[in-house]
């Protein structure tokens, strides 16, 4: 007669076999939508400088000091009115970063760059505190955020504000670009890792847009409108998970606001060198989801379904032959 430990693990066994299942189907329905479904087209209109909109880049910075002022200066060359731009520097270092931010900072506003450098007395809620604590001093209608390892190529808001200007896009809330590797072939961590991101941007976020599926900001390279974040029905930057970013989307998107991803726009930016960092990364990003599945995940579920019933609702009143 078998014990119960055996079937208590007979049982693990089996949801282990079940989940992983689910997980490859998943992938695998994805993969086919890329590969099946074209390409949604998204108006582009060029920009008028005279009406381009005010924009506001915040750099979430800790600690940086080998890439801050790489950061800055990419940030400060975007091809954009300068009399429509503003950067926020959002240091919480506590290290040589601040004084490196400070000296790169007063080189551009030399320059007639309207750059300043953000800074609180405490930490409170990392990178999702500093965002939402510098929010109330920014002047722009829309929020681009870039991680302190990113380069921005110059026509970053050249390519992603005119998705914004179209009114058929009047509810898309942010919009994502791909991130590109800047040290893919520095040694066979960087490549695995290039690879596997590659895999979520490539295909992944590209096939969630074309079938018009929610999908998450990945918390760099990408822009938000304004009035997403301030919605009420939102509730902005919040710091109960560390995954502010994936947190926030789908409480937009079930808030009735959109999200565009422009998988031809790449970002580089730079993937951990060393095992640990890595290590660190991922459990950062394995423990933010969970959270946020934890906080969301009964009201997503609420939410697909609603949007299943409608979708039914609205097959059954078409004229059908």
């Amino acid at each position: 007669m078998p014990s119960a430990m055996y079937w208590m693990l007979e049982i693990i066994y089996g949801v282990c076999v079940v989940a992983l299942a689910l997980y490859g189907f998943h992938n695998l329905w994805l993969s086919a939508n890329y590969l099946l479904l074209p390409r949604r087209k998204k108006a582009l209109a060029p920009l008028d400088d005279l009406t381009c909109p005010n924009v506001t880049v915040q750099l979430p910075i800790y600690n940086e000091q080998h890439v801050a002022e790489r950061l800055i200066d990419a940030c400060a060359k975007l091809d954009y009115p300068r009399s429509k731009l503003q950067i926020q520097v959002l240091d919480d270092s506590d290290d040589s970063t601040t004084a490196l931010i400070y000296a790169a900072a007063q080189n551009w506003q030399q320059q007639g760059v309207n750059i300043e450098v953000v800074r609180r007395e405490t930490r409170s809620g990392y990178k999702a505190g500093a965002l939402a604590y510098a929010l109330g001093a920014a002047t722009g209608d829309y929020i681009a955020i870039f991680d302190a390892d990113f380069v921005p190529p110059v026509d970053f808001l050249q390519r992603t504000m005119p998705y914004f200007n179209d009114s058929s896009n009047a509810k898309v809330g942010f919009v994502q670009a791909r991130w590109g590797h800047i040290n893919r072939n520095f040694s066979w961590l960087t490549r695995c890792q290039a690879l596997a991101l590659d895999g979520h941007f490539v295909v992944e976020q590209s096939a969630r847009d074309r079938s018009s599926y929610p999908f998450g900001f990945n918390g760099s390279a990408g822009i938000w409108r304004r009035t997403c974040l301030e919605d009420a029905h939102v509730g902005g930057w919040q710091d109960d998970t560390l995954c502010e970013d994936l947190d926030l989307s789908y409480r937009a998107q079930m808030a009735g606001w959109h999200g565009l991803y422009d998988g031809t726009l790449e970002v580089p930016a730079e993937v951990p060198v060393q095992l640990l960092a890595f290590k660190r990364q991922q459990f950062r990003w394995a423990k933010g989801t969970i959270q946020t599945l934890r906080k969301l995940g009964s009201r997503v579920a609420q939410h697909s379904q609603w949007s299943l019933v409608t979708r039914i609702a609205r097959f059954d009143q078409l004229p059908h032959e």
